[in-house]
């Protein structure tokens, strides 16, 4: 799975820290959207539930702390997000589905793509079944 923790330059002083994402290295593409989830309230069990076609991400929860659930028909793995020095890169083709945020959760999504509804595979068998033929294609 295209799946990686990516940790960022923390500057630490008496007045705070600071993570400044600036360095082209620090995320694996070029960012065209930046959006943020946040106000997930108790009764919201997941949010996601859905994979991209060729969207990549890097999720960074920037207050609180969030459970980042990815995975594919063969494999799958938690994340658990809760320190804002530290971005969990999900690749394209790869299911995703957050949950156990807490109240104060903030999590900051960086993404290689604008906003494309087409990209969007929602429903996870016509996912898997995309993602098997495209591994049978390699």
């Amino acid at each position: 799975m295209e799946t990686r923790l990516i940790r960022f330059e923390e500057k630490k002083s008496n007045l705070g820290s600071l993570v400044a994402i600036q360095d082209p290295d620090a995320i694996p593409f070029a960012i065209q959207r930046v959006y943020y989830i946040y106000g997930v309230d108790s009764e919201t069990y997941r949010r996601g539930f859905h994979a991209h076609k060729d969207l990549e991400q890097v999720l960074i929860c920037v207050s609180g702390s969030v459970k980042v659930l990815v995975k594919t028909p063969n494999e799958e793995k938690v994340f658990h997000l809760d320190d804002p020095s530290i971005g969990l890169f999900v690749g394209k083709m790869l299911w995703r589905e957050m949950f156990d945020f807490t109240k104060d959760a903030v999590l900051l999504v960086l993404a290689s793509r604008k906003y494309d509804e087409k990209d969007y595979y929602r429903d996870y068998e016509i996912y898997e079944k995309a993602y098997m033929a495209q591994r049978r294609g390699k």
